[in-house]
């Protein structure tokens, strides 16, 4: 299966209670359809004392299986807690966006967003050498007698 399909198969589930196993949430979500494995991310901080995290990435073998899960389980209580179901995004990569070191210019998803196209470039340049026929009528021509602002008086 592909990253995106993978992702299309997953579901998060948030609002996990701290008694809550993999073994638990599996059993919970296994009547909507074949499970390929279930992630329950692990609390790395040195002084935690939760097992986990809170949350969960449940992936199934058919996107199809996910969404009933979501709308069965979305809202749901499980452990005397509310759970939080949704579809899962993708990691974001950490060489793109505001948080890589790359600058941002140099990233292809900005380049290929901001690009300038080669139409638009030589519009610009002509714009730059712009011959005195090509230049638009000056709004201030014609105004050079008038030494007070307003309207003239009477």
């Amino acid at each position: 299966m592909t990253d995106s399909a993978r992702w299309k198969a997953t579901v998060y589930v948030g609002g996990l209670a701290s008694l809550a196993t993999t073994t638990n949430i599996h059993d919970a979500f296994i009547p909507f359809g074949e499970i390929a494995d279930v992630s329950l991310p692990k609390n790395d901080a040195p002084n935690a004392t939760e097992p986990h995290r809170g949350f969960a990435y449940v992936e199934y073998e058919d996107p199809e299986d996910a969404k009933e899960a979501i709308d069965n389980m979305d809202q749901s209580e499980f452990f005397g807690r509310v759970l939080k179901v949704s579809p899962a995004k993708p990691p974001k990569s950490a060489e793109e966006g505001l948080g890589s070191k790359t600058a941002v210019w140099e990233q292809e998803g900005w380049l290929a967003k901001h690009a300038v196209s080669e139409e638009d470039r030589l519009a610009a340049s002509g714009a730059e050498k712009g011959t005195p026929d090509d230049r638009p009528d000056d709004p201030m021509q014609g105004l050079e007698g008038l030494d007070v602002a307003g309207p003239k008086p009477e």
